[in-house]
């Protein structure tokens, strides 16, 4: 009788084992129904000026290295459209012929360099934190990780530092204050591809200097468009 309720825990055992055992698979290929498409980005761009003053012209390769995360919230049922909203750093570089510097008086000075002036460099480079605000659409399942996106929305951005210099022989100009410098950045922002691999436009609303900065006359309206590859990393 011993040996019989022995055989039977035995059989119960092996039962509840087999079960669990079914319940770990189960839970395994499980669907997420509430999956979120967070992503970290990592973007290059080559930066244009836009609304340069007639003489004014780029030269050189002028660019802009981009990273930063961003939290996914679906707003659909099928979670094919989301709100993203994220904080990021970027930092830009601009090769351009626009001098800026300082009379003794602290008047910020700017001019267009001309082709007569022998000089090595002018440039001027950026380094913010951004605040991406997106409106997402892609068709991107609970188990599908490579799928088609576009992603459009607003950049909102602080420049934390920037630099202004210009170089000839026996002679160099950095200007790191200058009060008509506009902080404070806002832009507009598209991107689309296909799995890690996207294309990625910016174009930037404000330009990059107060309405008190002119040449000859004419105010200077500096905006930025930027132009690249966007890489996004679940």
């Amino acid at each position: 009788m011993r040996l019989n309720h022995f055989l039977i825990v035995i059989v119960l055992l092996m039962n509840s084992g087999l079960y669990a055992q079914e319940s770990i698979e189960n839970d395994s290929t499980r669907v997420d129904d509430r999956f979120r498409e967070d992503q970290f980005y990592l973007a290059v761009t080559f930066n244009l000026l836009t609304n340069k003053p007639e003489a004014m012209e780029q030269n050189g390769f002028s660019g802009g290295l981009h990273l930063g995360f961003i939290r996914d919230m679906p707003i659909n049922e099928r979670r094919n459209w989301a709100i993203g909203v994220g904080a990021g750093l970027s930092m830009n570089t601009y090769n351009q012929n626009l001098f800026v510097g300082e009379m003794p008086s602290e008047e910020t000075i700017f001019r267009i360099i001309d082709n007569q002036i022998d000089y090595d460099k002018n440039w001027f480079s950026t380094y913010l934190v951004e605040m991406p605000i997106q409106l997402r659409w892609r068709t991107s399942t609970a188990s599908t990780y490579k799928f088609w996106r576009i992603y459009s929305g607003l950049q909102l951005g602080y420049v934390y530092a920037y630099k202004f210099n210009f170089e000839q022989e026996g002679n160099q100009v950095i200007q790191t204050d200058v009060p008509e410098f506009e902080r404070y950045r806002l832009g507009l922002t598209f991107s689309f591809g296909y799995d890690t691999f996207n294309f990625f436009f910016y174009y930037n609303i404000n330009s990059f200097f107060s309405d008190a900065v002119s040449l000859e006359g004419s105010p200077v309206e500096l905006n930025s468009l930027k132009l690249g590859l966007m890489f996004y990393i679940l």
